[in-house]
């Protein structure tokens, strides 16, 4: 699923009073609004007044609204000047807590979505998912808890492990440019040697010859030298280049690299 999530933060005139101190967050705890109003206007009427209570997210059934950043503290958890839950903790308000129905259903959907992401990004598990009641005692997220806290814990692991099983997208694999057919020997330097470099660093990378990878240094020294011979043995073998095993680069291997190329498609 994807949540939109919007930041409406607290302006730093306010910090003091909203999120004084800096913070490497530990948890992410668990909140009902006990209110009917949404997102934005939670966190617009959270940030227009002077009180203390703060919190980092408002969600609704459609959105987020970060309100705190998640590099400062908030003022949610009931624990005081030094507790966790408010020193170590990123606050997330459910809406539509009050009269609950679906509005509800879908805002504490959203929030499980939201706490996995936190999760995720973190590499935390399930266990940094604390109540609001784990550190003051108050009867808060109220409504998610007698739904069940653990079918909550539940949602948020099923989003968890989803997002877990996620791959990041690959990388269209690209073939190296073939250097020009021109003479590179040892001694030549320039961008045609770093081509030359670049080309057979990825032979090495794909396991099509054995050797070391070469620094990119655009000059041709032993070690360019040797990796090349491996890479003539090679492409020899496969019948694709003709020419002596001297570690030199030319016309021969010009045309045998495209020869593997084509092959490689």
């Amino acid at each position: 699923m994807a949540l939109k999530v919007i930041k409406k933060l607290c302006p730093k005139s306010k910090y003091g009073r909203k999120c004084p101190y800096k913070m490497t967050p530990d948890y992410v705890t668990i909140h009902n609004t006990a209110n009917n109003a949404t997102a934005r206007n939670e966190v617009n009427y959270m940030l227009s007044n002077s009180n203390q209570t703060s919190y980092h997210y408002a969600v609704d059934d459609k959105e987020a609204v970060q309100a705190v950043p998640l590099t400062r503290n908030a003022w949610h958890a009931g624990d005081g000047g030094s507790g966790k839950g408010n020193r170590k903790s990123i606050g997330i308000e459910i809406c539509f807590s009050k009269s609950g129905g679906s509005r509800f259903d879908k805002a504490e959907k959203n929030a499980a979505y939201l706490t996995a992401v936190l999760l995720k990004e973190r590499g935390w598990g399930i266990n940094r998912v604390k109540r609001h009641k784990d550190w003051s005692g108050k009867d808060c997220p109220h409504r998610t808890i007698d739904k069940g806290w653990n079918r909550f814990l539940n949602m948020v692991k099923k989003e968890l492990d989803k997002l877990n099983k996620k791959k990041a997208p690959t990388k269209k694999t690209t073939k190296p440019a073939i250097p020009p057919k021109k003479i590179l020997v040892k001694g030549s330097k320039g961008e045609a040697v770093g081509t030359l470099q670049e080309f057979l660093n990825h032979y090495v990378a794909k396991g099509l010859i054995k050797a070391s990878k070469l620094a990119v240094d655009r000059i041709f020294g032993d070690k360019t030298k040797a990796v090349l011979k491996i890479w003539q043995k090679a492409a020899k073998a496969k019948g694709y280049y003709t020419g002596k095993i001297d570690g030199e680069w030319g016309p021969l291997c010009h045309a045998a690299a495209e020869k593997w190329k084509k092959a490689l498609k």
